[in-house]
């Protein structure tokens, strides 16, 4: 009963990354929209997938299926957000 139980939790933290990663910069940004709290802006998104900070200045990376989506947060305000196209799919094209 014990092993039954790790597999389903398992299984529920595999689906959790996978759906996690699947959100793309626009859906992101949707849901960001008008937000201006650093608790504000993780109850929408959840926790960020990487942390940046220099003194009370603190970057928030989300990744998203597309790219990712960057928060600069000084002290509890959200003050820009900027998404970056991911590299792979996003690519420059050569004009001669």
């Amino acid at each position: 009963m014990r092993g039954v139980m790790t597999a389903v939790l398992l299984w529920m933290l595999a689906m959790g990354l996978v759906t996690g990663c699947s959100r793309s910069k626009e859906d992101l940004l949707d849901k960001s929209r008008g937000i201006t709290a650093r608790a504000d802006l993780e109850r929408a998104l959840g926790k960020p997938s990487e942390v940046n900070k220099l003194g009370p200045v603190e970057q928030w990376t989300y990744q998203a299926s597309n790219g990712t989506v960057v928060f600069l947060i000084v002290g509890d305000t959200v003050t820009l957000q900027a998404a970056v196209p991911d590299k792979r799919t996003d690519k420059k094209t050569d004009q001669k």
